[in-house]
């Protein structure tokens, strides 16, 4: 049986979490939602983003972040509340 899960970025707007410090960003799998995030570290470090403002950091380079957050996604690798958090070092494993 085929795996049919996939992740549908509906070009939400994404939002600076500074309690966090991550870039916030949502999904969809068919009607369930997804929540997923990306630290401002991951975008400093891999991203260009140093001292820039994070959610421009984000939009110029969405493509790739989304497919990294699809990839966490199919890989079941999700946090305890069932989303997706980018990290830097997910990056450096990849």
């Amino acid at each position: 049986m085929a795996d049919r899960r996939d992740l549908d970025f509906r070009q939400g707007e994404p939002m600076y979490d500074s309690n966090r410090t991550v870039v916030t960003f949502e999904a969809w799998d068919g009607q369930k939602r997804i929540l997923c995030a990306i630290s401002r570290e991951a975008l400093e470090d891999h991203f260009g983003g140093d001292r820039k403002d994070p959610v421009v950091v984000f939009m110029a380079n969405r493509e790739a972040i989304e497919q990294l957050a699809r990839r966490k996604y199919l890989r079941g690798e999700l946090e305890p509340d069932h989303s997706i958090l980018i990290r830097t070092t997910d990056l450096i494993l990849n």
